[in-house]
């Protein structure tokens, strides 16, 4: 993970910075079948959970999430 204290913010529109921070943070545990099913209310609290994020919980909105859910399963892809 990225705790560097002078690392830009992360906003809602940054999804692959998100999905990078996700895959950083959950490796291999999350597959492309699995990420897909995770529940927007707990990918919402992953998300405002990560280091530099700076997005709070009312700005977010589905369609974050669903492009959020994407990126991640593109970061899972290009790893394997």
């Amino acid at each position: 993970m990225n705790d560097d204290k002078f690392a830009l913010p992360i906003h809602w529109n940054d999804y692959e910075d998100i999905a990078l921070s996700l895959y950083e943070k959950f490796g291999d545990d999350f597959d492309e079948s699995k990420i897909y099913r995770i529940r927007f209310t707990e990918l919402l609290e992953w998300v405002l959970s990560l280091p530099n994020f700076a997005g709070t919980r009312e700005q977010s909105n589905e369609g974050h999430l669903e492009q959020i859910q994407s990126a991640w399963v593109y970061e899972w892809r290009d790893n394997q």
